[in-house]
């Protein structure tokens, strides 16, 4: 069944925690040095955050959600609800 994985870059810290957690190695957490902010979808001191989901390795178990300890990873698209059941 499909799914999405929404990651609010807004409040994501780049702290790495879901990169490490993934069973399947669908997440990569790029932090650099921008050259220009023009599409970049959060800057955090100076540096750029970008998290990086590989739908095509991602099993939507959830275990990227329970590792972020700032509830910015949601899965939606599956299930009656919409939901995974993992907010």
């Amino acid at each position: 069944m499909a799914f999405s994985v929404h990651v609010n870059m807004n409040r994501c810290t780049g702290c790495g925690n879901c990169v490490v957690a993934c069973p399947v190695n669908a997440l990569e957490l790029y932090t650099l040095d921008p050259v220009t902010k023009a599409k970049i979808y959060h800057v955090l001191d100076g540096k750029s955050v970008n998290l990086d989901v590989k739908m095509e390795l991602c099993a939507g178990c959830g275990v990227c959600v329970g590792a972020c300890p700032y509830k910015v990873i949601t899965l939606s698209g599956r299930g009656e609800t919409g939901q995974l059941g993992i907010v």
